[in-house]
């Protein structure tokens, strides 16, 4: 798929699943794709519950998930202003979407993006002009 991708923290956490081999694999191989192609997009709030999720749930060090955080960084990263939160507070109305999964929806269409990588999502609907895809659908 070409142009720019959103990714979300729950696909970025399998990276560091060694619970999951088939979806980390697949979780390195896109996101290291895109960010190669410098297509790859988060949000700040991608990078707080990545960071969030791999300490608590997946019990890595905090020293490690900084580092991988500062890499993850190196990506389009969405900053929000306040205007940006009545716009995804619109999309959760409109859509019937939690909040968060909104402002995930807003960062990847602020930004641009053609697709959003999610599991919390429809698999293949097109929200905000967004396709969403979760790439571990097979």
């Amino acid at each position: 798929m070409t142009g720019l991708a959103f990714f979300d923290s729950n696909v970025l956490v399998y990276a560091d699943d060694e619970r999951s081999a088939e979806k980390q694999a697949r979780a390195i191989s896109l996101f290291s794709d895109y960010q190669r192609r410098d297509a790859a997009v988060i949000s700040l709030q991608v990078l707080q519950e990545y960071f969030s999720a791999t300490t608590t749930k997946l019990g890595v060090s905090v020293e490690i998930a900084q580092k991988k955080v500062e890499l993850l960084a190196a990506a389009r990263v969405v900053v929000f202003e306040p205007r940006d939160i009545v716009a995804a507070i619109e999309l959760h109305r409109l859509n019937q979407i939690s909040f968060w999964d909104a402002l995930i929806l807003h960062a990847a269409r602020q930004a641009g993006a053609v697709v959003l990588f999610s599991e919390d999502l429809q698999h293949g609907a097109v929200l905000a002009g967004v396709r969403i895809m979760n790439p571990f659908v097979a």
